[in-house]
């Protein structure tokens, strides 16, 4: 499965998600590949240190170097492995103008490496733009968070055109594992309203496991852990960990 976590929006806890989603599958013995394409490499800087002069992923989207040759294994975990991004994958859209390959740079190479993870997990800009589509296109899912607060809705429309366009030509394959409801506050009339509107918008794709806001899970970045070493006891972990089970349910695995 290679699982591209997407939305638009930022602040929704999208790169909180691919930390503590792969980090909890490898956590369940499953080889997995965290594919950072976000130039603040926040994914990256949780689980490995990368100075600006190493290779990282914009290096394999402009086909200088093959995608084994970056990849680093991470401190998590044996079973957890990264493939860096660095700010030089700000680049990354305006050099492939004009090219004819563009969407299919990150495809091609993560075929290459694909065979050798059980999970590959990608982790996307908050924009609709190439790198996503590029994220899109190499997916056999898209899993999408949305936090829990006014406006949460504001802008799915467009990625979900985005989605249906790939699953129309380049990706027919591609499928939406589920919708992930995030910075959930319980206490909170008005995070209890925006979970009835996203689940009456996506019904039965909405997932069970809701990620309630926590302190720990906040923390744990800054620690350069996921939640699973950080506060294996917390609440953020048991709700990771549940996203896991139902992320594998999904998927067949």
């Amino acid at each position: 499965m290679i699982i591209s976590i997407t939305n638009q929006k930022g602040g929704v806890g999208k790169t909180t998600t691919a930390v503590n989603l792969s980090a909890g599958l490898a956590e369940k013995g499953l080889k997995t590949l965290v594919v950072d394409l976000d130039p603040q490499g926040n994914s990256t800087m949780s689980f490995t240190d990368v100075t600006p002069e190493e290779p990282n992923m914009f290096d394999v989207l402009a086909r200088t170097l093959p995608m084994d040759e970056i990849i680093r294994q991470s401190a998590e975990s044996p079973n957890l492995f990264v493939a860096p991004s660095r700010i030089s994958m700000a680049k990354f859209e305006a050099s492939l103008v004009g090219e004819l390959d563009a969407p299919y740079r990150l495809k091609d190479s993560v075929e290459l490496v694909a065979d050798e993870y059980d999970a590959i997990i990608i982790d996307t800009p908050p924009t609709l733009g190439l790198t996503t589509v590029n994220s899109l296109v190499a997916s056999t899912h898209v899993l999408i968070p949305i936090q829990a607060s006014y406006f949460a809705l504001e802008g799915t429309d467009d990625l979900l055109e985005t989605i249906d366009k790939i699953k129309a030509r380049p990706n027919r394959e591609l499928r939406i594992l589920g919708v992930l409801v995030t910075l959930f506050d319980k206490r909170t009339i008005l995070s209890r309203q925006v979970f009835e509107e996203i689940k009456g918008v996506f019904g039965d794709l909405v997932f069970d496991s809701v990620i309630s806001k926590s302190v720990r899970l906040e923390e744990s970045p800054a620690h350069r852990q996921s939640i699973f070493t950080y506060a294996p006891s917390s609440s953020g972990a048991f709700e990771y960990y549940q996203l896991c089970e139902e992320v594998l349910q999904r998927v067949g695995t």
